[in-house]
């Protein structure tokens, strides 16, 4: 870009500006018997809300995604796109419309003045069926059994669930949102008490690391915690995560995170394990009142005690785990060997979150023991 950009707006801002003052009059104009729904749901900061002016500097810009039917989509959509290159103004409210190879989605792209046609535009053509298949495994208008929502990751799931539809003319995206806005009831507890026993798993290693003088060791377990912690506020906010890089900026937005947050800032920032320990007890306690006031279980005592025979303090997380699958009534979830949770609450490696063939082998995890 070599000519300087306009002042920053939201992303989703100019988006939808661009969708009803830009694309569908060409739409319209062009394909007036054609019925689309238009939306923003795939990829970028901008479609969770978190872009900045940095954020400019790749896929980012005036886009958007045309949905039609399979009908329309075969005999048009090559058309659709076409109008797209030899029709849209060259740039829109100061941001080229234009976007240099190799393409404008999530695969490249940034934006490119341009005064010569034609624009290898953002506007990108879907059906409802081929987009939530690539994107999350699923035809989302038939039935989707748990292991299907056991394989969806979350930061997918994030964006459909807050990206914006600025029109839906096929009358079907915005029931899709509704359906997918959050786990079916069993499906919910199941993750609520997996993630219990992740903070089982490791709540008396900060202690025991710093005992032995392994100062460092005691950070990395205690800020393991920290994570585990936050990711269990989600899933009891009925909030799906992003991706790493805006894990805390969508923590912030949890109503628990105004208390929490500085507790959880004192464990990363206390410099002995003793310290630590105390500080992360603390975040324990406020997650297992927080666990109470949800009422799935019967009342559970938040009370911090010793663990077992060592001089360490900890929630016992398991005491709330249990209750919890106790309270899950599908025989699928119940009969999953151990206590894995979903995709995301076992693998973070961004590579295997976004990769639909290998999460689809992953479901075979669910298998075992069945």
């Amino acid at each position: 870009m070599s000519k300087s950009l306009p002042p920053f707006i939201k992303g989703m801002e100019l988006c939808g500006r661009f969708y009803r003052e830009v694309v569908r009059p060409l739409v319209d104009r062009y394909f007036p018997a054609v019925k689309h729904s238009a939306a923003k749901l795939d990829y970028g900061s901008e479609v969770l809300g978190f872009d900045t002016e940095q954020s400019r500097d790749h896929h980012w810009g005036p886009k958007v995604m045309i949905f039609v039917n399979d009908q329309d989509y075969n005999a048009l959509h090559t058309k659709i796109s076409e109008v797209m290159s030899e029709n849209l103004p060259f740039t829109f409210a100061g941001y080229p419309t234009n976007f240099a190879p190799p393409s404008p989605d999530a695969s490249g792209g940034i934006m490119e003045f341009r005064n010569h046609r034609p624009i290898n535009h953002g506007v990108t053509i879907h059906t409802i069926g081929t987009f939530f298949e690539q994107h999350l495994n699923i035809n989302p208008e038939r039935p989707i059994d748990e292991k299907q929502w056991l394989v969806m990751s979350q930061q997918r799931l994030c964006t459909i669930n807050r990206g914006p539809v600025f029109h839906d003319g096929l009358g079907r995206l915005i029931k899709i949102q509704e359906k997918l806005k959050w786990y079916p009831r069993d499906v919910w507890i199941y993750l609520l008490a997996c993630q219990w026993k992740r903070l089982d798993q490791e709540e008396p290693f900060t202690a025991r690391c710093g005992d032995v003088g392994d100062e460092l060791g005691s950070r990395i377990v205690a800020s393991r915690q920290v994570v585990e912690l936050m990711r269990l506020c989600f899933l009891m906010e009925k909030r799906y995560w992003p991706y790493n890089k805006w894990f805390g900026s969508a923590f912030s937005q949890l109503e628990c995170s105004v208390p929490l947050s500085p507790i959880l800032n004192a464990v990363l920032d206390s410099s002995t394990w003793r310290e630590r320990e105390r500080y992360l007890n603390q975040a324990y306690v406020h997650v297992a009142e927080l666990h109470n006031r949800l009422g799935i279980t019967e009342p559970v005592d938040t009370s911090v005690s010793q663990f077992y025979h060592r001089p360490y303090k900890v929630i016992h997380a398991e005491r709330f785990a249990m209750p919890l699958l106790d309270k899950v009534d599908s025989t699928f979830l119940k009969s999953i060997k151990r206590m894995v949770g979903s995709v995301d609450q076992f693998a973070d490696s961004t590579d295997i979150l976004c990769w639909n063939e290998a999460l689809r082998s992953i479901g075979s995890v669910y298998d075992l023991g069945q």
